[in-house]
């Protein structure tokens, strides 16, 4: 019996002692998956902002190109100073130190020969490049609005069928002054790039919904976690988290559809795509989340402050309002963080009810273009090697610097609150 025993206590230490192994062997595998997965999370999330920072700087630093690109269209074998080409679609880069450029091809009337003298000390893009040419030639510039491309074409039978020459010169570096302060957004023509307009509709929107929302979200929370019944509350709590939940584009069409509309009749004006319809949206937008956070917070207020407030003869309104909702002020304004950053950050909707004019106004009857609605509405047809797609990097980097400036001046007027 002494001997069973003694066996069955040694087989239960050993189960003992490996369960405990296995435990500890999870414990440091689990430490240092997660360990690795931050890792990875933390360089994957830098390589990002390091490559979007990089884009939205590197205009005004860099030319979009060290090289003058030459396009050739319907000449299937030509020669560019000396080297032979054939059936060539894309581009042929000169170096940008080239100072001549002489092209030559067959053509029904015999060779042609195109030269071009490029001038490097020249800023004016429309005299930087002499031709010399057959009377044949027709040079075009700026060619379809582009400043930087010069065009020489020889005609055919057909138009579709003219033997053409694009030259694309380098964009230089644009001025930042120039980008966040100015007035015109023209990117295709003039090749301008100021987005001090959009600056200016993304804060009068953001900050217009803001003052709109926050009020009723505010007041929408106080009567949810102070005045409902818990069965009642949870069955709006829900609603409230459901809406929290809808696509921007889904509010973005209900603007569309109802809000643009009424504004259009209210005030009698030609189109109801106007600022206003956009702060209405956004502030019917950024209603679920600072509703969520907002009541959360208040419920989480102990009992016991109430209470007392109670005891000192303050009534239930008084108690919610002047004990309830400062003692959840630090959550309360972590909902409104997160709002404005919904607000600041919204694309969709906003280009369905705003009417996307680049042009300043204050004015709320009058259609404005935010920084997002800029980049999505571009970024299709702006050519990945022109200054245009990298200055939609660019307003992504504004966009970036005006919420880490807003949420920082929010955080640091929390903790002055606090300390008082």
């Amino acid at each position: 019996m002494k001997q069973s025993s003694f066996v069955q206590i040694m087989i239960e230490r050993f189960f003992i002692k490996r369960t405990l192994f296995d435990r500890k062997l999870t414990d440091v595998f689990f430490k240092y998956l997660f360990r690795i997965v931050a890792l990875f999370s933390v360089l994957a999330l830098g390589a990002i902002l390091l490559f979007v920072f990089f884009q939205g700087t590197r205009p005004f630093f860099f030319a979009t190109s060290s090289n003058i690109k030459i396009v050739i269209r319907n000449i299937d074998e030509f020669t560019i100073n000396g080297v032979f080409y054939k059936d060539k679609l894309d581009a042929v880069d000169i170096p940008g130190t080239t100072e001549f450029i002489s092209i030559r091809f067959n053509a029904p009337s015999g060779e042609e020969t195109l030269d071009i003298r490029v001038n490097k000390n020249e800023k004016d893009p429309a005299k930087m490049l002499k031709f010399n040419y057959s009377e044949e030639a027709v040079t075009s510039y700026p060619y379809r609005g582009e400043t930087y491309v010069h065009s020489v074409s020889w005609a055919a039978a057909f138009a579709s069928l003219d033997k053409r020459i694009n030259i694309i010169l380098p964009e230089p570096p644009y001025g930042f002054g120039k980008f966040i302060a100015g007035l015109r957004w023209n990117p295709t023509t003039d090749k301008v790039y100021g987005i001090f307009p959009m600056i200016a509709g993304t804060l009068t929107a953001s900050f217009g919904a803001i003052l709109l929302g926050v009020p009723i979200a505010l007041l929408c929370a106080l009567f949810m976690a102070e005045f409902l019944k818990p069965k009642l509350a949870s069955f709006v709590r829900a609603g409230v988290e459901l809406l929290a939940g809808i696509p921007s584009v889904v509010y973005g069409f209900f603007g569309l559809m109802v809000i643009v509309p009424f504004v259009r009749k209210t005030f009698d004006i030609p189109s109801g795509n106007t600022l206003l319809s956009a702060i209405i949206v956004l502030a019917l937008m950024i209603l679920p989340t600072v509703i969520t956070i907002a009541e959360t917070s208040l419920r989480a207020v102990p009992l016991s402050v109430r209470e007392a407030s109670l005891a000192l003869g303050a009534s239930k309104m008084q108690t919610a309002w002047c004990v309830v909702l400062p003692h959840a002020n630090s959550g309360v304004i972590a909902g409104i963080i997160l709002g404005i950053s919904r607000a600041v950050g919204e694309t969709m909707a906003v280009i369905l009810v705003a009417g996307n004019s680049p042009h300043l106004t204050f004015n709320p009857l009058e259609s404005v273009r935010t920084l997002t609605s800029t980049i999505a509405m571009e970024m299709g047809y702006a050519s990945h090697t022109s200054q245009h797609n990298v200055m939609l990097f660019s307003i992504g980097v504004t966009l970036f610097a005006i919420i880490l400036v807003l949420n920082s001046f929010i955080m640091w007027f929390r903790r002055r609150m606090e300390q008082e």
